[in-house]
């Protein structure tokens, strides 16, 4: 069953959609919601990581309060200077923050984290995983900025994926 409908939930969530978007159920968009569901899964496989293996529920749960905390809070600061700094007084740049893990899931996951936060944004990966660019929308002290990445997102990540 798996060789034919790898990831089962993509299948459904695919079928459903077409449906959804072509507001019919007659044979021929059913049978094209079929084979779509069908394909697309298995096309797609090769760029999908390997299946993460959660270690820490726990450690998973607070990191995602962090987040939220984080993003808030991100984006009331992004507000207050866009509101009264003037463009010419704010520094975007690039920061390189040098890495430890390598595990593809947790990457991914550091990614949506720095693309959400208002302020932040990947910019790229060295291609040995060693160091990640972000773009920062206004930050003074890098080597903080640099700390906080990899102790509050970092490092949890490597716990709840690596250990």
């Amino acid at each position: 069953m798996k060789r034919w409908i790898p990831s089962p939930p993509l299948s459904l969530g695919l079928f459903v959609v077409w449906l959804l978007l072509n507001q019919s159920l007659d044979a021929a968009t059913l049978l094209l919601a079929a084979i779509l569901a069908l394909a697309v899964p298995l096309l797609t496989q090769s760029l999908r990581p390997a299946t993460a293996k959660m270690r820490r529920p726990g450690l998973a749960l607070r990191l995602c309060g962090v987040i939220a905390f984080d993003l808030v809070h991100s984006a009331l600061t992004v507000a207050r200077l866009l509101l009264t700094r003037r463009s010419a007084r704010m520094e975007p740049h690039f920061v390189r923050v040098p890495l430890e893990m390598r595990d593809p899931n947790a990457l991914a996951v550091l990614a949506m984290i720095l693309c959400l936060t208002p302020g932040t944004a990947w910019g790229e990966i060295s291609f040995d995983r060693s160091s990640l660019l972000i773009h920062v929308f206004d930050e003074d002290d890098e080597q903080a900025f640099i700390a906080m990445v990899k102790s509050r997102y970092e490092r949890p990540l490597m716990e709840i994926f690596e250990s």
